[in-house]
């Protein structure tokens, strides 16, 4: 087997796509804002509300640095423990352009499709094993997809951190009424504001910081889309990045529904942490 592999979609997309967004669809069609809550207090309210989910599916859409357009849809299991399966494309790339990511019992497993087969002997999927020993060096080959452990409700939070929240009107989001709220929030500013909470939020954020430090993005202009549960129904956060613009939307499909991730059969799959020990043998 060749020990070189590309690993299809580029890494960076990987780990930006596993760190996505933020919480659940709700089942309501209705929006509504009490008279005394203010946007901030809004946006505050639908972010406390992250810590009450165990599982969500979305939709993404928009452009990554290097990668271009890209589109995944997706399905997560926060508690309790975390799997995850997205289905994406790298609409910019051609052949190599599409890839589904599983994360199952603590292994990363990335599938190109007969693409991939044809740099890997005919296998089709990459497993990166999380809990063996040596994995993080493994893990970063591909450009950080190491964060795939990260929680996908944290980023919704950081609207928080704005200090110029405003409501922008109701809007209707796949056919749930929504009231829409934007803002900028400075990576410094979420810095400062993360010893206000409580350790595993701290945790939670200071990950999510460190993915878009590495982008070389410092400010993000965010948009929030808030249903009448107050859940976040959709959400966008735009940013420069050293090597292009960075612009996502996540649509929230469905939240705390039965989740259900297999490992790709072991004959389609080629371990990382092996092919990586025959080459140092060999």
């Amino acid at each position: 087997m060749k020990t070189s592999v590309r690993v299809p979609v580029g890494a960076g997309l990987a780990a930006l796509l596993l760190a996505a967004g933020a919480v659940g669809c709700s089942k309501e069609d209705n929006a509504s804002e009490s008279p005394e809550m203010t946007p901030a207090a809004a946006v505050a309210k639908a972010a406390k509300n992250t810590e009450e989910i165990n599982s969500l599916r979305y939709r993404m859409t928009g452009k990554v640095p290097e990668e271009g357009r890209v589109k995944a849809e997706a399905e997560m299991q926060i508690k309790p423990t975390l799997a995850m399966s997205m289905k994406m494309t790298a609409l910019d790339q051609g052949a190599d352009g599409t890839a589904e990511i599983r994360l199952v019992d603590k292994a990363l497993y990335i599938g190109g499709g007969p693409e991939a087969a044809k740099e890997m002997d005919g296998k089709s999927w990459i497993k990166f094993d999380m809990s063996a020993m040596g994995a993080d060096e493994e893990l970063n080959q591909l450009g950080g997809a190491s964060q795939a452990d990260k929680n996908p409700a944290t980023e919704s939070t950081f609207l928080t951190g704005a200090k110029d929240v405003e409501k922008v009107g109701t809007e209707t989001v796949d056919g749930v009424k929504t009231t829409h709220y934007k803002g900028t929030v400075t990576l410094a500013d979420l810095e400062k504001s993360i010893g206000d909470e409580d350790k595993a939020t701290q945790d939670k954020r200071q990950k999510s910081l460190e993915q878009y430090e590495k982008m070389g993005v410092d400010k993000l202009t965010m948009d929030m889309w808030v249903d009448g549960d107050d859940q976040t129904k959709q959400f966008r956060m735009r940013g420069e990045a050293d090597k292009g613009p960075l612009d996502m939307t996540i649509t929230f499909l469905g939240f705390n529904e039965p989740v259900k991730v297999t490992a790709p059969p072991a004959a389609e799959t080629a371990d990382l942490a092996e092919m990586m020990k025959g080459a140092e043998q060999g």
